[in-house]
């Protein structure tokens, strides 16, 4: 009998055979990091499930339950796993909480880093001339100052500009505003740099033959072929953008204590240290170090991952 067509493979076998699904598979480093930050991010988004008390409820926050140890401790309470801050809030749902703010600030810093370095980044490269010259030349500039320098000076420049009630409510927006200004270089000097070799192959003289416009060239054509690196660097600079929302808040000058973030909290704790109270400290820090370590571990993959001379 002969036999049955064999169709086309389906779309998960195509994702499971392909070479940078292998590598994943391959690495042992790289499935335990994956699955952390999977794990981290999940309890983060689901806090609002997951914890079992809530931060911002002040109905639920008592001042004779702040500074408890831990559950396992002598003077622990079952009611708090990992003990209670100087608050009175339980801190293992502080710390989803906290997390939650930590990733999103994160997140959207990256995003904003992303959409203003790539746009100059694709400018710099395909228009060249003065552009270049002068967008490289601020790039430079940044790259050569230390970015929790830049991120400290802009968010004191927006507390002495706003009043305290207005820098607090947008208090997320500054941060965004701030991290994500300080990494925006590194996305215009890859994008630069692969716009140049890009824009003067065949289908962007072809497109320039047709009377497309440099715009359209741009966006419609170049970017689409420039956008491999980046991803790279998002991912990179995604634990970057984590740490330095935790290293402004612990220097006081990004969430409020009654918005917590895991900087936030590492900076309270560090009050109380040498006070035998560890675990405000101790626990909220070993998320962020999980957090930041697993997030580049990922970056390091995706980077050797997508690297054609590598394979």
């Amino acid at each position: 009998m002969p036999e049955a067509p064999v169709g086309p493979p389906s779309v998960w076998h195509r994702i499971w055979d392909s070479d940078i699904f292998y590598s994943f598979r391959s690495s042992k480093i790289t499935m335990v990091a994956a699955f952390l930050t999977a794990l981290i991010f999940l309890l983060a988004i689901f806090a609002p499930l997951v914890a079992p008390h809530s931060p911002y409820d002040v109905a639920t926050v008592d001042l004779m339950d702040a500074e408890l140890p831990p559950a396992w401790e002598a003077e622990g309470d079952p009611r708090f796993l990992l003990g209670t801050d100087n608050l009175g809030r339980d801190l293992w749902s502080t710390i989803l909480f906290g997390t939650r703010i930590s990733l999103a600030v994160g997140f959207l810093s990256v995003i904003f880093g992303l959409v203003v370095g790539v746009s100059l980044g694709l400018v710099s490269g395909y228009v060249g001339g003065y552009v270049d010259s002068f967008i490289m030349r601020v790039a430079e500039i940044q790259l050569s100052i230390p970015g929790i320098l830049i991120a400290l000076l802009l968010a004191g420049t927006l507390r002495g500009v706003l009043s305290a009630e207005a820098y607090n409510d947008a208090i997320v927006y500054v941060l965004v505003l701030t991290i994500g200004t300080s990494i925006w270089p590194q996305f215009a000097r890859t994008v630069r740099g692969s716009t140049l070799v890009e824009r003067n192959k065949e289908y962007v003289l072809a497109a320039r033959v047709i009377g497309l416009s440099r715009f359209s060239i741009m966006w419609r054509h170049v970017l689409p072929n420039v956008m491999g690196p980046v991803l790279v660097i998002a991912t990179i600079n995604l634990a970057i953008a984590i740490l330095s929302e935790a290293t402004l808040s612990f220097l006081g000058v990004g969430v409020p204590p009654t918005e917590p973030s895991l900087g936030t909290l590492i900076n309270e704790g560090q009050n109380y240290l040498f006070s035998g109270l560890w675990w405000i400290t101790i626990f909220p820090g070993m998320v962020l170090a999980v957090l930041v370590l697993a997030v580049n571990l990922l970056g390091d993959w995706l980077r050797d991952a997508l690297n054609p001379k590598l394979r």
